[in-house]
């Protein structure tokens, strides 16, 4: 849905909520804001999606020479409103075929409301449980985005070795994985780095991660990112 050009201006100085959603099964509590021309989805504690301002990801494909990957399919892992495929097509202007996946089916109305009516690329939305998508898929991707929380919490499922294995097995020979963890105060950076030390690491052995001001990217190849 196209926001009328005066509210997107206005919108700069003052956030405009949009939507209130206490209805949702999956996230007691979503509100959706119109905020620096961005649509810009939150739980109490966190922000699923904001447009090209969901600074962990843009920053971390800035990181990535995606020139250089022969990215053609894409697996998004938590789709919220869609940030991923947003900011890979206005921001790196890369068009490519995507499949997301994303439980809350309130947050995939807004989506299909909002945000997928403006985008060129493809995107194939499945309202489905990740861990159930990732068990049963057949199908090889060039680039995965892992990005599930509940909340600002990323359910236990999807931490435990068993699930990154699946992972590696849908990544393409020469594909990318990027798993979005917090590391915002004392116990969130010292979970995450448990986490990358003791599961990420010994499944993916050429791994490594990017700190991205309050989180964790951690990047499945090293040889991914962009020479400094």
């Amino acid at each position: 849905m196209k926001q009328p050009s005066w509210k997107c201006f206005l919108s700069y100085f003052r956030a405009f909520k949009l939507e209130e959603c206490t209805s949702s099964e999956v996230n007691p509590k979503l509100d959706l804001y119109l905020k620096q021309g961005r649509y810009q989805l939150c739980t109490p504690h966190a922000v699923y999606s904001y447009g090209d301002l969901y600074d962990n990801f843009t920053r971390s494909f800035d990181a990535i020479d995606l020139d250089l990957l022969d990215i053609k399919r894409v697996l998004v892992l938590g789709f919220g409103l869609g940030s991923i495929p947003v900011i890979l097509e206005e921001v790196f202007e890369k068009n490519y075929d995507y499949t997301a996946v994303e439980l809350d089916c309130k947050v995939i109305d807004m989506a299909k409301k909002y945000v997928l009516p403006e985008m060129k690329s493809s995107v194939n939305l499945v309202c489905e449980d990740a861990l159930h998508f990732v068990n049963n898929c057949k199908e090889k991707f060039d680039l995965i985005a892992m990005d599930i929380f509940i909340d600002d919490t990323v359910p236990q499922a999807f931490e435990k070795a068993e699930f990154l294995i699946k992972l590696k097995n849908l990544l393409s020979i020469e594909g990318v994985l990027l798993y979005n963890r917090l590391s915002f105060n004392k116990k969130d950076k010292a979970d995450t780095k448990e986490f990358y030390e003791k599961k990420f690491m010994p499944t993916f052995p050429e791994a490594t991660y990017l700190d991205v001001n309050g989180n964790w990217m951690l990047l499945n190849r090293a040889d991914a990112l962009r020479p400094i």
